[in-house]
């Protein structure tokens, strides 16, 4: 078996549950595996590394997408295969079903993307370099791909890689994945909760990769 564009041998991307995503998630009700202060620290995040306006795309949205309040984007995409979640997330202002994983090419034009969020989701990707890249292809030059995770996950459904690595190796695997899908800047890190607020137990890591300015 040879391995996949990652370089890694496809056995790391293989899961437990092999139902469609769709079948699978339209029987859950959770949409995020983050906890209420987790996700307060994804928005404060998004307030710094946002653009304060344009096009964003956030993939496999869910019911959140974690945008701040005050946030003024002409366009915001939300992607998930769960069209139900889709409908009940108020940031968006349209909306696309789809599974990621059997059809990673995503029906906008190149370079038309001023940001992608990808919260609580890498974790379930079975072809993540080939995704990274489609997200590169999408993204103006210079723009962001923001990536945000917790130490939680659904267990069915996360990769065997994720579940066998540590959270700082989960990050390295990501600086590594975005490096080999042509991503430069890339910037990690981690907001660890105060030990007085008990609404917050997750902490919450990020990873940033922005587009090459030039090819």
């Amino acid at each position: 078996m040879t391995d996949t564009p990652s370089g890694l041998h496809p056995a790391a991307f293989t899961r437990a549950n092999n139902d469609p995503d769709p079948e699978f998630y339209a029987g859950r009700s959770d949409s995020t595996q983050m906890d209420a202060g987790a996700r307060t620290a994804v928005t404060a995040l998004y307030q710094t590394a946002l653009p304060a306006s344009g096009v964003i795309l956030d993939l496999m949205a869910g019911t959140l997408s974690h945008l701040p309040e005050e946030s003024a984007h002409d366009t915001v995409i939300g992607l998930d295969v769960n069209g139900a979640a889709l409908d009940a997330n108020k940031s968006l202002t349209q909306r696309v079903v789809q599974d990621i994983n059997e059809r990673p090419r995503i029906d906008l034009p190149d370079s038309s993307l001023d940001a992608v969020c990808l919260c609580d989701g890498f974790a379930y990707l079975t072809d993540p370099v080939t995704i990274l890249a489609e997200i590169n292809r999408l993204l103006r030059p210079g723009a962001p791909l923001i990536v945000t995770f917790s130490d939680n996950f659904i267990p069915q459904k996360a990769v065997a890689l994720w579940q066998a690595l540590e959270p700082a190796d989960r990050t390295r695997l990501i600086t590594l994945l975005l490096d080999r899908a042509g991503f430069a800047d890339l910037d990690t890190g981690e907001v660890v909760p105060p030990e007085d607020l008990t609404a917050w137990n997750d902490t919450v890591h990020a990873v940033i990769g922005r587009k090459k300015l030039t090819a």
